[in-house]
């Protein structure tokens, strides 16, 4: 069935990359002109810069502009392969990965998979809530957003519309954060404009975090000042708040006590999904793949996991990598670099710092050796995820919208699109 993949038949040894996130493009693109087969294998057919997946779903960027189709990355690369269909199954000992439009053989296969969000086992949250772990998944956000503010201008019951315009984030991650911030930006300066029969003093924006500060991977500073940014746009901030239930109308905290909500945004936690054929003894924690310092599947020949995927203990990181994409990049090109030059280089994370913005002129930075937030952090913000985002139409495109957003405070992207029923 390998034909099925029509590759050229070169001799050259062959090598299976699974994901095309962060860490996948960018080992592709360190393989390029490698003396190497490359095969990417996605279900999507382009990239997606998560980061900006809330700007998405509130209406800040169009789709398009942080997705990149993978094909037009590979341009010019004899080398290197993209095929559209999903991975079913690894056979390792054949060295053979199993998909949708068939079998390929791999010499080396690398999982960069990323992972899902986490519901914790609760199928009820699972089943009523939304996410945000995919471009798809933005729009559908930003659609039930604005279906509600539709709906609740077509009743004068005041409190079906405070339920309608109500939104709940969990999650008091860099996600729940972000997002949180810039749906409190609609309702105080888009919002009102578009519907000015609506009273948006009934809207409120509730985040809710089950541990003891926001922000938990970065600093003390970077948490409190999340913290301030927030409650002065007008969010709700609870901590040490446990969600214990939703069933779609009615939201239920670890104490008992019970919420109707309508908009409810799951960002509490991420975990990877577990691959056919890859045993459970392989996994650790969340479901990550148990890696070497070569980011080798410990007990797996020729298969590594790179990015979110993967989980590697070393001594400054005793339970793993944080989840971000620097990690992803860095083990990346490291991982190329060992391909190319047949080495095993262990490796070693540099932390070059994080950051989280929350509205105009509000983020929060972490550097190695320096803390701040403000005005400062959020041009800095912006500096960074530009320079990070695939293609340089993308970028224009983006910095365009932010201008527009930066001086206007209106991206004008509020557009509704769903199918309709015949």
């Amino acid at each position: 069935m390998e034909n099925s993949f029509n590759l050229p038949d070169n001799g050259k040894k062959r090598i299976v990359i699974i994901g095309a996130g962060f860490a996948g493009l960018k080992l592709a693109r360190k393989l390029a002109k490698s003396p190497f087969q490359v095969v990417m294998i996605d279900k999507r057919n382009f990239h997606q810069f998560q980061p900006l997946f809330y700007q998405v779903a509130t209406s800040g960027l169009e789709p398009s502009n942080i997705s990149f189709p993978i094909r037009k990355v590979f341009h010019e690369h004899s080398n290197l392969h993209f095929r559209n269909t999903e991975l079913l199954e690894v056979k390792a000992k054949e060295k053979i990965v199993v998909t949708k439009a068939g079998e390929l053989s791999y010499d080396k296969l690398v999982i960069a998979t990323g992972v899902n969000t986490n519901y914790f086992g609760n199928k009820n949250i699972e089943e009523h809530s939304i996410s945000m772990k995919s471009t798809a998944e933005a729009i559908n956000l930003r659609n039930r957003i604005l279906e509600s503010f539709e709906n609740a201008i077509l009743t004068d019951d005041k409190k079906e519309q405070a339920k309608q315009l109500s939104v709940v984030v969990v999650g008091g991650g860099p996600t729940g954060v972000e997002l949180s911030g810039a749906i409190a930006e609609l309702k105080n300066y888009v919002l009102p404009k578009d519907y000015p029969e609506l009273d948006f003093s009934r809207m409120k924006i509730r985040l809710y975090e089950a541990a003891p500060r926001l922000l938990h991977v970065m600093s003390h500073k970077a948490s409190d000042d999340a913290y301030k940014f927030l409650t002065k746009l007008g969010v709700e901030v609870h901590l040490n708040t446990m969600i214990k239930d939703y069933d779609g109308e009615n939201m239920t905290l670890e104490d008992g006590t019970v919420f109707k909500v309508q908009n409810f945004v799951w960002t509490a936690g991420v975990g990877g999904k577990q691959i056919n054929g890859i045993d459970k003894e392989f996994y650790t924690r969340g479901n990550r793949l148990v890696v070497d310092r070569n980011n080798q599947i410990e007990g797996l020949k020729d298969v590594y996991a790179i990015g979110d995927i993967c989980s590697m203990n070393t001594e400054k990181w005793p339970n793993g990598h944080p989840q971000v994409a620097q990690v992803a990049i860095q083990q990346a090109v490291l991982l190329a670099k060992n391909f190319i030059q047949n080495t095993t280089k262990p490796y070693e994370y540099h932390d070059k710092g994080s950051m989280a913005t929350i509205g105009r002129n509000m983020a929060v930075v972490d550097l190695p050796k320096l803390k701040f937030s403000g005005v400062i952090a959020w041009f800095l913000w912006l500096v960074v995820h530009l320079m990070a985002i695939v293609g340089v139409k993308n970028r224009l495109f983006i910095f365009i919208n932010w201008a527009q957003g930066y001086f206007s405070r209106d991206h004008s992207l509020r557009v509704l699109i769903r199918p309709f029923k015949k």
